[in-house]
């Protein structure tokens, strides 16, 4: 019996390709970003609290300024000159004139939003500075697009770590030097130029080149597609940046930097444990969804079962930096330290982010984006109220209950949107919240005793409680099965852990 498709089966070499393509995008993207992390822990010990909080303030004005130059035309570009290479001079002359624009109108307004929050001189001249990078990136980011349409994703990944490894060392003598935030940020400057140069010297040897005049069959269409994906990510990134604004506008630059440290360890653990496992399992959920099918029982639940296991994976992780925070975050130096006591809560919300992201991977694969839109949008609001009420009462904490507050309550707008089947669901939750009270005993009980015999001891005492208690049934240990043979590298692990299921997607 044959199996009909609609789909036409890749070619050797092009599968292939495919493979080599993924692979070199993934690693490149491990290694920068743990690259990146690791320069964030030392760039936190080698700064001031209030350095740091410049830093942080600036970073967040910029991380914003990037979704206004960018509007999220990427996506557009890449999948239509994938599809028709000879647009992709029209696409580059659209993209270079609109974008230009846009980090003009974005450069302007986070110049302005500095004397409107009280940010100081010396702040406000960094941020001009700093943010000129807008310019620069976005010339490059332009060309990197292109180059992924022509599958060129090995030859961009090795340009991608050449620039943060360079990046990364010409700052680190910077700040040898003595040149402080100066010459970090002059040294991004120079980078960034020195890889917008290589892409598009890279980009121009494919002979794509920007056409003139713009076709404004082309230009319209595309400002008007990618205006509601660029005002979602808009919406995002302030709401993960607004905290860190606020802080430094209502609190001090000392108060920001706490914040930022904690941060910092906050965004490695989501990207780590979040993030990069979300990426490979998105071709996986997509093919599980048929939009044209009324039975996604398959879908649905991947889905739930994948939120919980992200839940398994936060819990423990939250009631180790709950109760040995000051510990941990010592190990990076007194700047991280003085932020212990804002991350036993914001490691809450790297919790809940972690679950949430999980439902908004599955709204995308729906096509239901703009509800995700909407939640974030009202999460927000909520947050700005938030930080409004509380950081001039309790503090910098303040920001951290914000966040997590508004982030719990994104969760349960987007879980209630998702067909969870709770009948299933309550039990195993009963049964993981026993688990991580009895993990939480361990920790808080030896953890007197001494750190490092809390945190082993409570890191043993969780799986054997879940193991214990039943937490995971066998359609779990079924599914982890399956998620280990999609995601790269799994395979290794099968080749010694071996079960009786069907791996057929």
């Amino acid at each position: 019996m044959t199996t009909q498709t609609t789909s036409t089966p890749l070619a050797g070499s092009e599968a292939r390709r495919a493979a080599r393509n993924a692979a070199a995008m993934a690693v490149a993207r491990i290694l920068s970003s743990g690259a990146l992390f690791v320069w964030s822990l030392i760039l936190g010990r080698l700064l001031t609290d209030s350095d740091l909080g410049v830093y942080g303030s600036i970073n967040a004005l910029y991380l914003i300024g990037v979704t206004i130059t960018a509007f999220s035309m990427s996506q557009i570009v890449i999948r239509d000159v994938a599809r028709q290479p000879a647009l992709a001079g029209k696409y580059l002359s659209a993209t270079l004139v609109i974008q230009t624009l846009l980090a003009l109108l974005a450069y302007v307004s986070i110049n302005a939003v500095g004397p409107a929050l009280g940010y100081d001189e010396t702040l406000r001249a960094l941020t001009a500075v700093a943010c000129l990078s807008l310019f620069i990136d976005m010339a490059g980011n332009m060309c990197y697009d292109q180059l992924l349409a022509q599958e060129r994703m090995v030859t961009t990944s090795v340009v991608e770590l050449v620039h943060v490894f360079i990046r990364i060392t010409l700052a680190g003598l910077a700040l040898w030097a003595g040149y402080g935030l100066l010459g970090i940020y002059a040294v991004a400057l120079l980078t960034g130029t020195l890889r917008s140069t290589l892409l598009w010297a890279l980009l121009l040897k494919t002979g794509v080149r920007p056409q003139f005049p713009l076709d404004w069959s082309l230009t319209r269409p595309l400002l008007i597609n990618s205006a509601p994906l660029a005002l979602g990510s808009f919406i995002n990134m302030t709401y993960v940046q607004v905290d860190r604004l606020m802080t430094t506008s209502l609190l001090t630059l000392v108060d920001t930097g706490k914040l930022t440290a904690a941060i910092i360890i906050i965004t490695g653990v989501v990207e780590v444990l979040s993030t990069t496992v979300l990426i490979a399992l998105y071709p996986m959920m997509s093919r599980a969804f048929r939009p044209e099918s009324d039975d996604n029982a398959m879908f649905f639940f991947i889905g739930q079962k994948l939120a919980f296991f992200t839940l398994l994976i936060g819990v423990p992780l939250g009631l180790l930096f709950t109760r040995f925070a000051g510990e941990i975050m010592g190990l990076f130096g007194a700047t991280f330290y003085a932020a212990s006591d804002v991350l036993r809560v914001l490691i809450w919300y790297a919790v809940t982010t972690m679950v949430v992201n999980v439902f908004a991977q599955a709204m995308m694969v729906q096509n239901r984006q703009r509800f995700y839109v909407a939640m974030r949008a009202g999460g927000l609001i909520l947050k700005l109220a938030l930080n409004l009420l509380l950081l001039p009462r309790i503090g910098v904490i303040g920001a951290a209950v914000a966040s997590v507050t508004a982030e719990v309550l994104v969760l349960g707008a987007l879980a209630s949107a998702f067909p969870l089947n709770w009948r299933e669901l309550t039990p195993r939750l009963l049964r993981l919240g026993a688990a991580a009270a009895v993990s939480a005993l361990v920790m808080w009980g030896l953890g007197a005793v001494h750190p490092v015999i809390g945190i082993t001891a409570g890191l043993v005492a969780y799986p054997a409680a879940v193991l214990l208690l039943g937490v995971l049934a066998d359609d779990d240990w079924d599914l982890l099965y399956r998620l280990l043979a999609a995601i790269p590298g799994g395979k290794i692990i099968l080749r010694y852990w071996r079960r009786d299921v069907k791996l057929n997607w």
